[in-house]
């Protein structure tokens, strides 16, 4: 089976709570207080799998929680950090909120990315003491890991796609050119999802060929296979467009090429403007002095595309085509990568989880903001960094936190307090 579009969810490990403890030894008298800090909580990482071409591993395990943090102990003994959760995926794996569709990380930039980090270890009673509180009997508790559900889409990155209608001679061109061996009958849709072949060129160059399942007009309305595979060449720097030369279906090449631009136009109209060379296949059935192939030619001609003639069953022309796309993928930009659409402060609501809920209520002049996705969040700011401080008002505002308090009242000048940070409120 393949997959290469599912929803998880994912949970890095809460961090540990610090621990209340005082020194106790025979003959050290006032010894003091030794809690330690709790232990970090596992993070949720990302990783390439090189060896992956499919999201299958998903299909029957959907959620990941990382392990958290163990606690402080006596003797200033510092809590175990939660071991990381990886998440190993295809290369080419988009990382998206399902709820906007944006794309958080596209893991063909890097092998390994952090999604959600584990939670903070809190401060053991020892870190509280002070000349005029000298036995804490309080400790810290450990902030919740990020968490967040995401969905994982497949683009593979194979630099040169095969398109075409079914039973045109994809599969058989791509077990021609490669070492890829597709399934290859003589009947529609032979394919149900995408082959990927490395095709070799001079010494140790080459290039990734995808095979993707037959197209038919109305693939936009769902007949046939739909567009559920054109993601997949959505990164190819160019297209083989395969076409039956032979007419032994009673067809016009020319109609069915122009049925094909017209399906991906429907799918991307940044995909139909990709570069094609038309591959007219089963030549050794074919007059090339017909009226029918001259028309098709012609037809070529108008829309500036490269002609070669192959027949996968001889071999005929499969050395030529594949110099041409070597020779015109030296000419063509680098596979697309795609640019993380979501800001930081994008990322900070969506790691906090499900709950973003935020009451505000008014104690004489001073506004209490309070919440347990802020408590969360506030154990990742630094708020003597001005640019981190910068960060928390930004994502204060993006999740109408600021909204409420003009709604609860607040003036310029009133105080605001947000757990243990207070600041005057400032238009």
């Amino acid at each position: 089976m393949f997959i290469d579009n599912i929803k998880i969810y994912v949970k890095a490990g809460n961090g540990g709570n610090g621990a209340v403890s005082f020194h106790r030894e025979k003959y050290v008298a006032a010894g003091g207080p030794d809690g330690g800090d709790g232990g970090r909580g596992g993070n949720i990482i990302f990783k390439v799998d090189t060896g992956a071409n499919t999201l299958l591993a998903f299909r029957y395990k959907r959620k990941f929680v990382a392990e958290s943090g163990g606690d402080g102990k006596a003797d200033k003994m510092h809590g175990k950090n939660g071991a990381d959760v990886i998440i190993k995926v295809p290369e080419g794996t988009l990382i998206k909120d399902p709820e906007t569709g944006k794309i958080i990380f596209d893991m063909a930039s890097a092998p390994e990315y952090v999604l959600c980090k584990g939670g903070r270890g809190g401060w053991g009673n020892r870190h509280f003491a002070t000349p005029t509180r000298q036995i804490p009997r309080f400790a810290k508790s450990g902030t919740k890991g990020e968490e967040r559900e995401v969905l994982l889409e497949l683009k593979m990155l194979a630099e040169v796609g095969i398109i075409g209608f079914p039973n045109v001679g994809k599969s058989s061109i791509l077990s021609r050119i490669s070492q890829a061996k597709p399934k290859i009958a003589n009947y529609h849709f032979t394919t149900l999802s995408p082959n990927l072949g490395v095709v070799k060129v001079k010494g140790d160059s080459g290039f990734l060929a995808a095979d993707i399942p037959g197209l038919i007009e109305g693939a936009a309305e769902g007949l046939g296979l739909g567009h559920a595979f054109l993601r997949h060449i959505e990164r190819c720097r160019l297209l083989l467009h395969v076409v039956d030369i032979s007419s032994a279906d009673g067809t016009d090449p020319s109609e069915n090429l122009d049925k094909i631009d017209s399906e991906l136009k429907k799918y991307s109209e940044e995909l139909a403007k990709r570069p094609q060379i038309v591959v007219a296949n089963k030549v050794d059935s074919a007059d090339t002095e017909s009226d029918e192939i001259k028309k098709f030619v012609e037809h070529c001609r108008k829309l500036g595309r490269e002609i070669i003639y192959v027949s996968a069953v001889s071999g005929e022309g499969l050395d030529k085509l594949v110099d041409a796309t070597w020779k015109k993928l030296k000419e063509l930009p680098p596979l697309t990568i795609y640019e993380p659409e979501f800001t930081p402060e994008d990322n900070a609501i969506g790691n906090i989880g499900s709950v973003t809920e935020t009451t505000v209520r008014r104690e004489n002049d001073k506004f209490i903001v309070e919440g347990e996705w802020l408590y969360n969040f506030m154990g990742q700011i630094n708020f003597s960094d001005y640019e981190s401080l910068n960060f928390f008002q930004r994502v204060l505002i993006k999740n109408g936190v600021i909204d409420k308090l003009r709604e609860a009242g607040v003036k310029e000048g009133d105080t605001v307090s947000i757990y243990d940070f207070e600041f005057d409120f400032v238009y």
